[in-house]
């Protein structure tokens, strides 16, 4: 009986080992992928993960995925033949270029956009993504590449000069996930904000009447009043001056890396320069140039 018991005891210490043996397996296995896969940033759920391709995986693949908006003239948009064009799209080649491997745009919407690095759904982001210290805990920045600010543009029947002079009942139109709607929920709470997903439905959704004024980055604004009469940008500059840079996966360094070290090759040629030149001047000019060209990621 004592010798049955032993075996008994046995038998179970070895089913336990070998129990925990699988386990310790199942933790390595999930360690060796590391390199792709990165704890939560701050602020984040601790489950949360964020999965992302290191720069040799690129290489590795033949391709790069660059999420872009297709609704964002001039940055990123869609032309009339299907093909993606715009300021961020002329940088997103020479990154294709540059890396030797071909560029699978994903068309992207402004709270996409850290989403997108989350899932891993895109290894950068060049969707006109301004540096926030909120968006900094969960996606990694690179060096800027152009100055923005935000703006106000409104009908020339009621130019919007102070924020003040939005009444009680009137409704801003802003798109959800950009800095325009942040900035104002935490400004001016008391501002009603009229919210919408894409810009192409907030800018017909403007001119259609919805909205006293519409708050966007100051580029965009101008940009919108330049090409449509009966508007003016009556508050060119709200909040502070910030930039734009390109954005990858919390903790992909080595991609990050690979992208500041390109940016300042760039800016020894005065890449971005030449980019604003092909892509902008028609819409803003050269008077705007020097004001929102970043070269090299150096602001002044």
């Amino acid at each position: 009986m004592k010798t049955t018991g032993l075996k008994t005891l046995a038998a179970g210490l070895l089913l336990t080992l070998g129990l925990t043996g699988i386990a310790s397996c199942s933790a390595n296995a999930s360690a060796s992928t590391a390199g792709t896969t990165a704890a939560a940033g701050a602020g984040e759920p601790a489950n949360t993960k964020v999965v992302y391709r290191t720069l040799d995986e690129i290489k590795a693949s033949g391709t790069v995925n660059i999420g872009v908006f297709s609704d964002k003239n001039p940055f990123g948009y869609v032309d009339e033949n299907g093909e993606y064009q715009g300021y961020d799209v002329y940088f997103a080649e020479r990154i294709g270029k540059d890396l030797g491997v071909n560029i699978n745009y994903v068309s992207t919407e402004a709270a996409s956009r850290v989403e997108y690095l989350e899932t891993g759904k895109v290894d950068i982001v060049l969707a006109n993504f301004t540096v926030t210290e909120e968006r900094a805990q969960k996606v990694d920045f690179a060096l800027p590449y152009m100055n923005v600010a935000l703006g106000v543009v409104s009908p020339d029947s009621r130019i919007i000069k102070s924020l003040d002079e939005i009444g009680a009942d009137d409704q801003v139109i802003v798109i959800s996930g950009t800095t325009a709607e942040t900035y104002l929920a935490a400004n001016n709470p008391d501002i009603k904000l009229q919210k919408y997903d894409t810009y192409a439905n907030a800018k017909n959704a403007f001119e259609n009447g919805s909205g006293v004024a519409w708050a966007n980055d100051n580029t965009e604004v101008i940009a919108f009043a330049l090409q449509n009469k009966g508007y003016t940008v009556g508050i060119p500059e709200l909040g502070s001056q910030d930039t734009i840079a390109p954005a990858v996966s919390k903790g992909n360094e080595t991609l990050l890396n690979w992208l500041n070290d390109e940016i300042r090759a760039l800016g020894s040629e005065n890449f971005f320069h030449a980019d604003y030149e092909a892509t902008l001047v028609d819409t803003y000019g050269l008077d705007y140039e020097n004001s929102l060209v970043v070269e090299g990621g150096v602001t002044k």
